[in-house]
């Protein structure tokens, strides 16, 4: 999918829900990017076409491109294999498969000039992961958790709320094994 079909795709939401541009953006974003972002002039990031699919009430994996080529097609040289994976992991994510969007981000090392990307879609992906596991796994989902607040304020894409939802489970999960372990210490008389 093209950024003009993804912006095609986006102004028929739009227009079939009777909104206007500005009612659509709300504090969101600008009115000037969405109208780019319709044109294909600008590309959104996953945190951006989270919110429009949601305002719009369509599936975001009908805005997500099936393979990161057609966004990095200028990126060929260095910039091209982190690019690629950056898109993968961003469909994953998007097609709610964290543990696999998770696998797939690699390292930092791995990452070259979209570091900041990463750290963003990876702090979201370790904080959905742990909201999975927090019911099986409580020990396995503070770690992610606590690595997704980490993440989450580092970089051009520091995201303080996404910090502060990570703090919540790990407060939340904390409390569930204080109380489990607690019960283990109880001696039955």
């Amino acid at each position: 999918m093209t950024a003009a079909e993804r912006g095609k795709r986006i102004k028929e939401a739009r227009i079939s829900k009777k909104m206007t541009q500005s009612e659509v953006v709300g504090d969101f974003i600008t009115r000037n990017m969405l109208s780019q972002i319709e044109s294909g002039a600008a590309t959104p990031s996953v945190k951006t076409l989270e919110y429009l699919a949601e305002t719009l009430d369509i599936p975001i994996s009908e805005l997500m491109p099936p393979t990161g080529s057609e966004l990095f097609e200028e990126s060929r040289g260095e910039q091209g294999a982190p690019a690629e994976k950056l898109v993968r992991t961003k469909k994953l994510y998007c097609d709610g498969r964290y543990r696999e969007a998770a696998a797939e981000i690699g390292t930092e090392e791995d990452w070259g000039e979209l570091r900041d990307e990463f750290y963003a879609v990876k702090a979201r992906c370790l904080l959905r992961l742990a909201e999975e596991l927090s019911e099986e796994n409580t020990v396995n989902a503070v770690e992610y958790a606590k690595e997704s607040a980490a993440l989450a304020e580092r970089g051009f894409y520091a995201n303080p709320a996404l910090k502060a939802e990570a703090i919540k489970l790990v407060s939340v999960l904390a409390e569930k094994l204080a109380k489990y372990y607690a019960e283990l210490m109880t001696v039955d008389s």
